[in-house]
């Protein structure tokens, strides 16, 4: 495990993973994605690909080159369910009126800093700016200019030393 070799900082964001079904789906909640006969397109060597293949036990990964690939190929090829980031699945639905976008996560990615382990000072620097840049609201207008408001900033840590 990286943590064991590389102090990190507290997340700063929080990306989930969620699903886009056709509107008029039988699928209402993220558990409803894994059952026989589902098939779910992903981009291939996602992070949401990694985790859905360790955790689906009867839905069927098909896999495309790209998430934005299999979000096009899950229209047009007729699937069942589309798995990805938040923001961009969002945004595909809303473009897409024929599909909905099924309420809730199956995972989240915490984005953090790490350090090399030799750097305990860096490290230290680096927790309490982390946790500054998320209380000033700087990780949140540097989401927003950059096109992905829909992010959540990581809530402030509980351990920040200085």
């Amino acid at each position: 495990m990286r943590a064991n070799e590389i102090p990190f900082t507290a997340p700063y964001v929080i990306i989930e993973g969620t699903y886009v079904v056709p509107d008029a789906s039988a699928i209402r909640t993220i558990d409803d994605v894994d059952r026989e006969g589902v098939r779910v397109a992903v981009g291939r060597g996602s992070a949401y690909d990694l985790y859905l293949a360790r955790t689906i036990e009867h839905a069927q990964l098909v896999r495309f080159a790209t998430g934005a690939e299999a979000l096009q190929r899950f229209v047009r090829d007729g699937l069942e369910a589309a798995a990805g980031v938040k923001q961009p699945i969002v945004a595909f639905a809303a473009a897409h009126p024929e599909l909905r976008v099924v309420p809730g996560k199956f995972m989240a990615i915490e984005q953090a800093v790490g350090v090399p382990k030799s750097r305990s000072d860096a490290a230290t620097y680096v927790r309490a700016f982390v946790e500054e840049m998320k209380a000033s609201g700087f990780v949140a207008a540097s989401l927003a200019a950059s096109g992905q408001a829909g992010a959540t900033v990581a809530p402030a840590s509980k351990c920040v030393s200085r």
